[in-house]
């Protein structure tokens, strides 16, 4: 492995201090299965003196962060955005040597965190509300205030690019934060946060408390002084997550997951659909909340889109993240199995493998690959085409028209994301409508990231928005004024 940019410290930052903790937690390198580094090991007490240095941070106790004007937390903003890509190259290494993802998409991945930083710099001051025509005594007006403290807790899979989507839409809202970042993965959200101090952030404004979850982050969602919570990760997960949070009336943005659908017609620019679609499956090995993990294909190509898919499949390359391969490694032993066991068990149904990529000869052994793999011919309502593997895995099913096409796309109760490929424009806007997702791509699959577009689903997938426009919003509240002048 090539040498790693200084660490982070292995502690929390809390009211602006890096605080150690009397238990370590070790961070295990993905493609080697090796001890990486150690993070501290925040517990109940940690939690609360985060949630209190944010709290202080927004009433203006402890800084001056509640007077800042729009502007000049703007200009911040700008200004962070730019010390992020002065260490563009450090920070890239200690993502790829996390997450054990390819170094092109760990760069891509930082690029991505400092564009957030630089939209919601130029969003800050335009968080305009509105006048309301009411009777003619009256003044009315609405204000888009911050909630205050915002507490997020963050996973694994793309550290960098969701700590920018949410911490800088908190802040630009003009909130303060306390993340918990995922114990598995956090080394570059704690360079950034040592980034932001070096920026001049005032103290408590931004507290970064690592752990495990049923630690820190059950704290954290259960804490009484929180004003709103964010949270990306599984449905279980979030299910006891928002029970926590409702328990004290606290609003929440969930991200929850997805099982999205490609849908072929046999009209579509074949050449530009497969690229997308294996792009859209392995991409940090699956592991992607809006992976594109199902392919509908239209009954007149479908030989021809699986084979020309099994010869692209097989010549995917799996490899430590550091040497840029196709795909990388899975976060961890659990991850890996939990992939291997459902793989094991389609093969037991009689699930058709038609393609597998391949591990590179010096790949470490004790490295947590799984090779791309392609699978098809699989029944309706199989588990492989309704829930989540979060491994490089594509599930291929046929069909034979619109209705077809649109009833297995819905038959999840995911609906993150979803493609349609096909030239015929009526039919374009006709699944876009029906195709129950959060997002629907036509002709392409991700936009390249679409900072600026709001993301989140529906049904299991979650609730709330984030990016754009409308993931700052989420993080104000609404106030009506009305004046009586007489």
């Amino acid at each position: 492995m090539r040498d790693l940019p200084a660490m982070p410290p292995c502690a929390a930052l809390i009211a602006g201090e890096w605080v150690r903790t009397p238990h370590v937690l070790s961070v295990e390198a993905p493609a080697t299965g090796k001890t990486l580094a150690e993070i501290a090991r925040c517990e109940a007490e940690h939690v609360e003196n985060a949630v209190m240095a944010a709290r202080q941070a927004f009433d203006g106790e402890l800084g001056d962060w509640s007077q800042w004007s729009a502007r000049r937390r703007g200009e911040w903003l700008y200004a962070f955005a730019a010390a992020i890509d002065a260490d563009a190259e450090s920070l890239a290494a200690l993502e790829c040597a996390d997450t054990g993802k390819p170094m092109s998409q760990a760069k891509g991945d930082i690029a991505v965190c400092a564009r957030y930083f630089r939209f919601y710099a130029g969003a800050a001051d335009k968080l305009h509300g509105e006048t309301i025509p009411f009777e003619t005594d009256y003044a009315v007006m609405t204000l888009r205030e911050p909630f205050g403290v915002c507490a997020q807790i963050i996973p694994w899979n793309y550290p960098a690019q969701i700590f920018g989507r949410c911490v800088a839409a908190a802040l630009a809202a003009g909130n303060t934060v306390v993340l918990k970042p995922a114990e598995d993965a956090c080394l570059s959200i704690l360079r950034l946060a040592q980034i932001a101090m070096q920026c001049g952030l005032p103290p408590g404004v931004l507290n970064v408390i690592p752990g495990l979850g049923n630690e820190a982050g059950a704290a954290l969602a259960a804490h009484r002084r929180i004003d709103h919570l964010s949270f990306t990760g599984s449905p279980a997960t979030g299910t006891l997550v928002t029970q926590s949070a409702a328990a004290n009336h606290v609003p929440v943005t969930m991200e929850l997951g997805g099982k999205s659908p490609q849908v072929v017609f046999a009209d579509a620019d074949l050449d530009a659909a497969l690229a997308a679609v294996v792009r859209g499956i392995i991409q940090n090995a699956g592991q992607t909340c809006s992976a594109g993990s199902r392919l509908l294909v239209e009954a007149s190509c479908y030989d021809e889109v699986l084979s020309r898919l099994a010869q692209r499949f097989s010549e995917l390359r799996c490899d430590a993240g550091e040497n840029d391969p196709d795909c990388g490694p899975l976060i961890n032993a659990r991850q890996r199995a939990k992939v291997e066991e459902c793989l094991a068990a389609a093969r037991a149904d009689d699930i058709r493998v038609v393609a597998e990529g391949r591990l590179a000869e010096d790949a470490p052994a004790e490295g947590h690959f799984v090779v791309p793999t392609l699978l098809a011919d699989i029944p309706e309502g199989h588990y492989v085409t309704c829930e989540e593997l979060f491994g490089p895995v594509l599930a291929v099913q046929r069909f034979e028209d619109e209705e077809d096409a649109v009833r297995l796309a819905n038959a999840t109760d995911f609906g993150l994301c979803a493609g349609v490929w096909t030239r015929d424009g009526g039919r374009q806007l006709r699944l876009a409508k029906r195709i129950r997702s959060g997002q629907v791509f036509v002709n392409n699959y991700g936009a390249a990231g679409g900072i600026e577009l709001p993301f989140g689903g529906v049904g299991r997938s979650g609730h709330g928005r984030e990016k754009g426009f409308e993931g700052l919003k989420s993080y104000t509240q609404l106030k009506t004024i009305a004046i009586r002048h007489g």
